[in-house]
């Protein structure tokens, strides 16, 4: 992989990740495109995601920092109530467990066969359809959309289930949580922020584990190309990935997700259209 070829994937991971179209989808596909002729695989495209993660650190910093030190200081509470933080921080961590177990369980099958292009073009379509009625549903509502301080267990663990179903590409880590957030009751804005702050653990976790792999040469992925090309990528992904949560924050609280619906309709035929008629290799 050219250097080139590795800053137009990172600008394609920054500017894809927190938006619900799936940027796992999008490395796939333009991966197949860029003259390197095959995609950079599942251990590039989990360890450019730590870049995005970190954009995400660095956009709620505070609010991380408030999660973790209610977090700490429920420890010297036990037996009384946890706050609202303090219990966030506990469903972000039960959150994770899903995609975590699932993913280890299947990670094999997410590496290569998940990875068809067929399978990615029909869950963007899929979900795509899932995530319009979710808006609509929202846009019916009779009584003001719950935001976060209304979490609750049940509702946080249910954001994980959705979550874990992102492992297969095309389904979009977002784009899950946030259709299981708007079908919950919960505003756009807030599913969009709880979206983010759950899969930290996760993406860090994916990131440093294929990391370690890389490193170790023990089932490392062959598609990996490297670890020049994937900082420059990571690093790309981490400055335009901070610049989309500031945008998609600001455009969710005012307008609907269609736009981004009807892009993963047009997407998913495309790549349809480009895998039958030979021009992109499926798997």
């Amino acid at each position: 992989m050219h250097v080139w070829e590795a800053l137009i994937l990172g600008l394609v991971q920054g500017l894809t990740e927190f938006l619900p179209i799936s940027s796992s989808a999008h490395i796939r596909i333009v991966g197949e495109l860029l003259p390197m002729g095959a995609e950079p695989g599942a251990a590039f495209t989990a360890i450019i995601q730590i870049g995005t993660e970190a954009a995400v650190l660095l956009y709620f910093r505070r609010e991380i920092a408030g999660i973790v030190t209610a977090w700490l200081a429920s420890f010297k509470r036990r037996g009384q109530p946890l706050d609202n933080l303090a219990r966030m921080g506990w469903l972000i961590i039960i959150g994770s467990v899903p995609i975590v177990v699932l993913g280890l369980a299947f990670q094999d099958a997410i590496e290569q066969p998940m990875r068809n292009l067929w399978l990615v073009a029909t869950m963007l379509i899929v979900f795509g359809a899932l995530l319009l009625l979710a808006d609509q549903f929202t846009a019916r509502l009779r009584h003001r959309p719950k935001e976060l301080t209304n979490l609750t267990w049940k509702d946080g663990l249910l954001y994980g289930g959705a979550q874990a179903l992102a492992l297969t590409p095309g389904v979009s880590r977002s784009g899950a949580t946030i259709t299981a957030g708007l079908f919950m009751g919960y505003s756009r804005a807030a599913a969009a922020r709880y979206s983010f702050l759950l899969a930290m653990p996760a993406v860090f976790g994916s990131g440093l584990y294929q990391a370690a792999k890389s490193l170790g040469g023990v089932k490392a992925d062959p598609l990996f190309p490297g670890w020049a090309p994937t900082m420059v990528a990571a690093l790309l992904a981490f400055v335009v990935g901070y610049l989309v949560i500031i945008a998609f924050l600001k455009i969710v609280s005012t307008f609907s997700y269609k736009p981004f619906v009807y892009y993963r309709f047009g997407l998913g035929a495309l790549v349809m259209l480009l895998v039958a008629t030979g021009t992109l290799a499926a798997s």
